[in-house]
């Protein structure tokens, strides 16, 4: 069985605190998420290239917008569609269980670079040309976090 990614997300974590833990002993806390940054940075644009692959290769939003239940795998993440285009996928998160599972487990200080840093970094792994802007996420506090993807461009 495979596990989902809620389920990979808390793994990581767990792993990530103990790393993140030992690097601020050595390097200090500003470089220890550095570091920690450009290491999910990477893996978040392989994952996305990966996703791409296996799916048939982007096409456009309207298709992404169908890869993101397994982000919702386990009632993960509540989403209020707004907008599904394909040029434009607008969507807001009003629950998040990796927000929640990061607090649980003690990493929320590091919670939005192992998780919500990766989701741009992500789009640019799946298809480069796509954009994400996001003003707010339930990570940092806010009541819900706005998604706005556009694919700009011709997409022949």
């Amino acid at each position: 069985m495979t596990a989902t990614i809620l389920e990979q997300r808390a793994i990581e974590a767990a792993f990530a605190k103990q790393v993140f833990e030992a690097m601020t002993v050595e390097i200090g806390v500003e470089a220890a998420k550095r570091i920690l940054a450009k290491a999910v940075i990477e893996a978040a644009r392989k994952a996305g290239a990966d996703l791409a692959e296996r799916s048939g290769g982007p096409s456009d939003l309207r298709a992404f917008a169908e890869l993101l239940a397994l982000w919702q795998q386990d009632d993960a993440l509540a989403i209020d569609w707004l907008r599904v285009e394909p040029d434009h996928l607008d969507f807001n998160v009003v629950r998040c269980r990796y927000a929640e599972t990061y607090r649980a487990l003690g990493v929320a200080d590091i919670g939005g670079l192992l998780s919500c840093n990766r989701d741009g970094e992500f789009c640019a792994g799946y298809d480069p040309r796509m954009r994400l802007e996001r003003t707010q996420t339930i990570m940092d506090g806010a009541s819900h976090c706005d998604f706005r993807y556009s694919l700009p461009g011709d997409r022949s």
